[in-house]
């Protein structure tokens, strides 16, 4: 455990601190992944426990990915601006910063106190008590030790959703932050009732034809250079609006890029009407948060992501320069 100078306080005084307040919002960042809503999900569970008003509100009006539906509790989420009612307690998890949350700003703002747990590193906050631990391999982690805190029972919709956090932040342990902590947790998580084989078949299972047709379009335009080193593709709007696909059908092709043998650093850029969105892999110690932040985004040293407003071919050759410059 290495958490940031930012952290002010511990798990234990955090959980302490929440039973004391009634009404609570937990937020996450926008275009929520697996880690995010686990995180958001098992720690409304929990605090419904002890009697708590709890909402899950999303950072921006869109569905969440349909691979991620089947989590316990994702049917009552609510988008951040809807949601009205009393807020004691915002809690911000995997999510460091006030421009992650998007149009939970507000909500975060008329809140009595605000927390942060999280395990993403940055040099600001957005709450009172601020608990970022960068070493644990997801924020799930971080909300099952939470939980043990609490004078709750750690089991049911808790286990799935830390698990789920878990499985997709590591990439079914395949990842370099599938470290010690991590293997302890997945077993504790097992142990209490966590299913991996059920939990895995519905995210990683689970791909509908449009992305496989997304998947083919990805390969045959895939630019592998600098020695085999780097892989860099890109999907168009044209593309979705081809094959019927929806966004969330292009999360996994980043994966496809990053298998690819002698590659170390990979990038998928994916067209939308206000921009590119891209993501990028590593599968060494190349730290591609580092390129990410040179872009306005950021992430983990070996996930991370960034938006551009420029052009399609100006993202191509913007990131044909940075992997070189990464990799070489």
């Amino acid at each position: 455990m290495t958490c940031t100078p930012q952290t002010n306080t511990t798990l234990e005084e955090i959980a302490a601190k929440l039973q004391a307040y009634n009404t609570f919002v937990i937020c996450g960042h926008v275009s929520p992944d697996g880690d995010c809503l686990g995180s958001q999900l098992a720690l409304a569970s929990a605090l419904r426990q002890l009697g708590k008003e709890v909402a899950c509100v999303l950072a921006k009006n869109e569905p969440i990915e349909a691979n991620l539906r089947f989590l316990p509790g994702a049917q009552e989420l609510v988008y951040a601006g809807d949601f009205v009612g009393e807020i004691d307690v915002f809690v911000g998890v995997d999510v460091p910063v006030r421009e992650r949350i998007g149009a939970a700003q507000a909500l975060c703002d008329q809140a009595q106190v605000r927390f942060t747990i999280d395990h993403h590193a940055v040099d600001s906050t957005m709450a009172d008590y601020v608990y970022v631990d960068p070493e644990a391999a997801s924020t799930t982690v971080l909300i099952w030790q939470l939980c043990e805190a609490l004078p709750v029972v750690r089991k049911g919709d808790i286990t799935t959703c830390c698990y789920t956090g878990l499985v997709t932040d590591t990439g079914c342990f395949q990842y370099q932050n599938a470290n010690e902590q991590a293997f302890a947790t997945a077993l504790a998580l097992v142990r209490e009732g966590a299913n991996p084989a059920s939990i895995c078949r519905e995210i990683f299972q689970n791909r509908s034809r449009a992305s496989l047709a997304l998947e083919a379009l990805t390969i045959d335009r895939m630019l592998i250079e600098n020695n085999g080193m780097s892989a860099l593709s890109w999907l168009t709007l044209e593309d979705f609006e081809q094959t019927g696909a929806q966004k969330a059908d292009a999360e996994p092709l980043i994966n496809t890029l990053r298998s690819v043998a002698g590659v170390r650093v990979a990038c998928m850029l994916r067209q939308q009407s206000d921009g590119i969105r891209g993501s990028l892999r590593a599968k060494d110690d190349t730290d591609v948060a580092s390129i990410a932040r040179k872009l306005g985004g950021g992430g983990h040293k070996a996930a991370a992501g960034f938006s551009l407003d420029c052009s399609l071919d100006e993202a191509i050759s913007l990131l044909q320069k940075l992997l070189a410059e990464a990799v070489c």
